[in-house]
């Protein structure tokens, strides 16, 4: 029994407070939450080092295409700048050019101006008209006309009918430039050139109308009273016109 209560005693003399080197589930613990803290902490530098490249990357990239779209403006401006000078340029140049064709046009009515018709003959537009002195067949009315550097007068506009209808005397027949005689039918100028304005009295040409006495009236001449046109045998006697332009 004293064995007893001698044990009981040595066992209160016995530290009741476990020892600090116990290695039980609590130490693990603390050890596993000291890892996830580290873990944590170096998630956090790694993020924050990413963000922090973001941003300079970001900043960086955002520079460079400012400086792009710097010198495609730069760029832009130029080409425009030299749009606008070369327009300019156009427009100048333009204007020189019409500025010439003034001046010409003013020349060329001054040269119109200066030119006159030889004594006795009367400009009208740009040709100069003179009615013979003399009278004869259509062959020597034209011949006549060559010798003066001339020929009959070739009508070319109703303007010029009109002027001629003032200008003959209005009780006088005069031989104008236009014939059938290479074909009959076929009326041309002297020059060649195709009957288009036309101004023939009612029912002519009649080509003497079958009259025997009359024969082949080949030969245009204009008057009296209204110088409307009529065919005569070209070798009738009459005055005639001669015309040249100047």
């Amino acid at each position: 029994m004293d064995d007893i209560y001698a044990n009981v005693e040595n066992d209160k003399s016995v530290n009741p407070r476990p020892s600090t080197n116990q290695t039980g589930p609590r130490s693990s613990e603390r050890r596993f939450h000291g890892a996830v803290v580290l873990c944590l902490g170096l998630l956090s530098v790694f993020l924050l080092a990413g963000i922090i490249g973001l941003g300079v990357h970001y900043h960086v990239s955002l520079r460079g295409s400012a400086a792009e779209l710097s010198f495609i403006k730069a760029n832009l401006t130029e080409r425009l700048q030299a749009s606008d000078n070369k327009s300019s340029s156009l427009t100048e140049e333009r204007d020189r050019l019409n500025s010439s064709l003034t001046e010409m046009a003013k020349e060329l009515d001054r040269l119109k101006q200066k030119k006159t018709c030889p004594a006795g003959w009367r400009m009208f537009s740009s040709s100069c008209f003179l009615l013979s002195a003399e009278s004869g067949s259509w062959e020597k009315g034209r011949q006549d006309c060559r010798e003066r550097g001339a020929d009959l007068v070739i009508i070319e506009s109703s303007q010029e009918q009109t002027f001629l209808s003032e200008f003959v005397k209005k009780d006088t027949w005069y031989w104008i430039g236009l014939t059938d005689r290479d074909e009959e039918g076929t009326w041309k100028w002297v020059d060649g050139t195709p009957l288009t304005l036309k101004n023939w009295r009612t029912g002519q040409p009649d080509n003497g109308g079958g009259d025997p006495q009359s024969g082949e009236e080949d030969c245009a001449h204009i008057g009296p009273t209204t110088t409307e046109w009529n065919d005569m045998s070209c070798k009738s006697v009459m005055y005639w016109i001669c015309g040249k332009k100047v």
